[in-house]
């Protein structure tokens, strides 16, 4: 089977309409069942971006975006950093 992506706007939405169905009295099997996600990604799901607004989600996944740029960043120039070390060393 082929994996699916869910976009931040479709998580929230499947985990807002889950709510609803949770709150009717329905079980979290039945309902994962009927927005068609497994227990497991519910969980993390619902772990991840439980209560979320839409924007506030949105703006977490920037977030996320933009630190694994600057930890990219940072690792670079620590690299750069030792190889100007061990540059200057055989200079002395």
């Amino acid at each position: 089977m082929a994996q699916k992506r869910h976009s931040v706007d479709q998580i929230v939405a499947k985990l807002r309409k889950a709510d609803v169905e949770l709150g009717k009295g329905k079980k979290v099997p039945e309902v994962c069942k009927l927005i068609a996600i497994t227990e497991q990604t519910y969980y993390r799901w619902r772990q991840k971006y439980g209560g979320m607004q839409p924007e506030m989600a949105k703006q977490l996944k920037a977030l996320e975006k933009e630190n694994a740029r600057l930890k990219k960043m940072v690792a670079e120039q620590a690299l750069d950093m030792e190889i100007l070390k061990e540059a200057a060393k055989g200079n002395w």
